[in-house]
């Protein structure tokens, strides 16, 4: 799956056009490296996003087209 749409789906940016935009600018990086929208993610991937001073660290553990709201947490851990 698309990073943009991953980043959406799990809920950790709420809109894919946002999420595009922080992979555009350099603030989304998959293992350490920064990653374009378009980059594929797989379980055992680690994604850091960078909100102003904030950075958040989670491992993917499940990559899904769609999921209920209730199940989002199955999909990724905090670091």
């Amino acid at each position: 799956m698309r990073l943009d749409k991953y980043l959406k789906v799990t809920r950790l940016i709420k809109r894919r056009t946002v999420a595009n935009e922080a992979c555009d600018a350099g603030r989304v990086m998959i293992n350490d490296r920064p990653a374009k929208a378009s980059a594929e993610v797989k379980a055992g991937d680690k994604i850091t996003i960078a909100f102003g001073n904030k950075e958040v660290k989670v491992e993917v553990l499940d990559v899904r087209e769609t999921i209920h709201k209730e199940d989002v947490s199955e999909l990724y851990r905090y670091i």
